[in-house]
């Protein structure tokens, strides 16, 4: 087992928690853990604890007003008209006890990870609990209070010369890193999404490209409702090619979001578990070709917490701890740990039974569309290379 790489985890983790109906659910990064440490996957010396980002850290990148008020609202003393102003205290967001404390440690956790991987004592670093790419600079949305993968993009900028890739696989568009980044040139975003035509945030259009030094290092592929996963991998696989080839990274950084999964509640995708497994394993083969395998992995959406996040989630670690990735059964002692609590029946395999959803009368041209918004996506670096 390859230990050139470092899993960040810690309970605390479960502290970031809204309350026990939302759909964001940390529980998930347990049950991961779990998983991974039930088939073997993992061992003690591999694990590292995350430190609490300190708020010059957070404030790199946050409006110092802002964190002063998240902080108020941890020991929930807000007045209305400031938690709409500054997005906490909403329907996707509420307030919890202590929430500067718990969203600095998840913020810690990817700084941990960063330090890790660019003082060389791993090439590969996973924080699970990390991910929260829709926190912006002075406002929270989508269930994010502190944008931790920006957060660590800043890190790594102020402490190396590294340009960075931010890859975003997430059902939902990564608005956060985008727009903090929007006039970077040292900073390339590319975010692999459903359209935003019917689901949150509403943005990710191909034409968002950047602004000023930062035009030409943002690209977005908004994906049709009811991609299949042929077409999922064929966009992603095409697209983070030759952005890496147009870009040249020093460190990638992955937003792996597993909600673009046919069970997840709040997406309208029908990827099965087959993408989850070619998602880490080109990142990898990226971050070995272009950036002497600096990569660090975070987690993201996610919503259906036992049947899809666990087993999607593990398979980025087994990818960047040199391992196979797993097939077969999973271990009954997983099953039997969870079975009682889990609302749903747990799958018993790691790849998704055959079936899993009806055929798609649509694939054809979904197919073709999402190919057609490909090329749109990818026209800036075409139009590059007839220039040069």
């Amino acid at each position: 087992m390859n230990l050139r790489s470092a899993f960040v985890y810690s309970e605390k983790f479960q502290d970031y928690k809204f309350r026990e109906d939302h759909p964001f659910n940390q529980k998930r990064v347990e049950l991961t853990y779990d998983l991974l440490l039930k088939s073997g996957a993992l061992s003690e010396e591999q694990i590292i604890k995350p430190r609490m980002a300190t708020e010059s850290e957070i404030k790199a990148v946050h409006h110092s007003q802002y964190v002063e008020v998240v902080k108020r609202a941890s020991e929930l003393q807000l007045s209305d008209s400031e938690t709409e102003e500054y997005g906490i205290g909403t329907e996707d967001t509420p307030i919890f006890h202590n929430m500067h404390e718990a969203a600095s440690t998840l913020v810690g956790g990817t700084l941990t990870a960063v330090e890790s991987v660019i003082n060389g004592e791993v090439d590969h670093a996973v924080n699970l609990g990390g991910g929260l790419h829709h926190g912006f600079a002075r406002k929270a949305s989508g269930f994010c209070i502190y944008n931790d993968a920006a957060i660590a993009i800043n890190y790594i900028r102020e402490h190396t010369n590294y340009k960075v890739l931010y890859v975003d696989t997430d059902a939902h568009h990564g608005d956060g890193v985008q727009w903090i980044f929007y006039d970077d040139p040292n900073v390339c975003t590319l975010s692999i999404h459903e359209t935003g035509r019917y689901l949150f945030p509403g943005t990710g259009n191909v034409n968002e490209r950047g602004r000023s030094e930062g035009y030409g290092f943002s690209f977005n592929v908004p994906l049709d409702a009811f991609t299949e996963d042929e077409s999922f991998l064929e966009v992603y696989k095409s697209a983070l090619k030759e952005v890496c080839e147009y870009f040249q990274p020093d460190i990638i950084v992955t937003q792996n979001g597993a909600d673009a999964h046919v069970y997840d509640p709040l997406t309208h995708l029908c990827s099965t578990m087959k993408i989850y497994e070619e998602i880490p394993k080109l990142a990898n083969e990226m971050a070995h070709i272009y950036c002497e395998d600096r990569w660090i992995a975070l987690g993201g959406g996610g919503y259906d917490i036992w049947r899809v996040v666990p087993r999607a989630w593990a398979q980025i670690w087994n990818i960047a701890s040199d391992q196979k990735l797993k097939s077969g059964p999973l271990p009954q002692e997983w099953i039997n740990n969870w079975k009682d609590q889990s609302p749903v029946e747990l799958p018993t395999h790691w790849h998704d039974e055959p079936g899993i959803y009806k055929d798609i009368p649509r694939k054809n041209e979904i197919t073709e569309k999402n190919k057609l918004t490909l090329n749109k996506a990818l026209q800036f670096i075409t139009n590059q290379q007839k220039y040069t």
